[in-house]
């Protein structure tokens, strides 16, 4: 490759790059709306119930009378009607969420260890992603609202149990771990990954894709 295709090709890349970053920063992050599951879902239902709002099952499903119910909440409260759980909805329903940590040098360690650990092999954008999963895990009332809660959960990640967690750190998982913490998410706001040459798990291949980054699926 000469010089000038050389240089062409490095331009392009750093454009590539910014754009990628700045169409994460505009992404929105992923509430609870139509086709979403889970324990937000049913903690939304809950307390939409005691509200007289919502009379269907706790079923954890959010469908059309749990849109309906939350657009009934959101008039209520003199909020935006779009039927979507968002963070001002979740707030007057008493539901809390918890916050990104700071980039502290404890805090950028664990959350690179688990990066190494689970992205092994994954592009740098693919490394920030799956910080970003953690972080956006955090803010999600579903996971833990800490970064050593969201880690350490039971059965979150496979690298805890098979021992690749204690395997040394790669570089780049400090970096991504520092971008991750400061707000760059590649996923759109994902909470789940899987590789599907990994695993078979019916739940996961349950939850809707929003990216597709290396050899993970990113889902809401």
């Amino acid at each position: 490759m000469n010089s000038f295709f050389k240089m062409l090709f490095i331009t392009a890349a750093v454009i590539l790059c910014a754009a990628i970053a700045q169409s994460s920063e505009n992404a929105a992050p992923a509430y609870s709306q139509t086709g979403s599951s889970g324990t937000e879902v049913e903690e939304i239902q809950r307390v939409l119930k005691e509200r007289g709002l919502f009379t269907g099952e706790i079923t954890g499903y959010y469908g059309a009378q749990t849109q309906e119910a939350v657009m009934k909440f959101q008039r209520q409260q003199g909020l935006a009607q779009t039927g979507v759980a968002d963070a001002s909805t979740l707030k007057r329903l008493g539901i809390t969420i918890g916050s990104v940590p700071a980039a502290t040098d404890a805090n950028i360690n664990l959350l690179a260890r688990i990066i190494s650990a689970e992205g092994r092999g994954e592009s740098y954008v693919g490394q920030v992603a799956i910080g970003a999963v953690i972080c956006n895990r955090i803010e999600h009332p579903s996971f833990p609202d800490t970064l050593a809660g969201v880690i350490y959960q039971n059965g979150a990640f496979t690298a805890i149990t098979d021992g690749q967690f204690n395997e040394p750190v790669s570089e780049s998982a400090y970096s991504a771990a520092r971008d991750a913490l400061a707000g760059w998410d590649p996923t759109g706001g994902a909470i789940y990954y899987y590789n599907p040459d990994k695993t078979s798990n019916k739940f996961i291949y349950s939850r809707p894709v929003i990216a597709v980054i290396g050899d993970h699926r990113f889902c809401s």
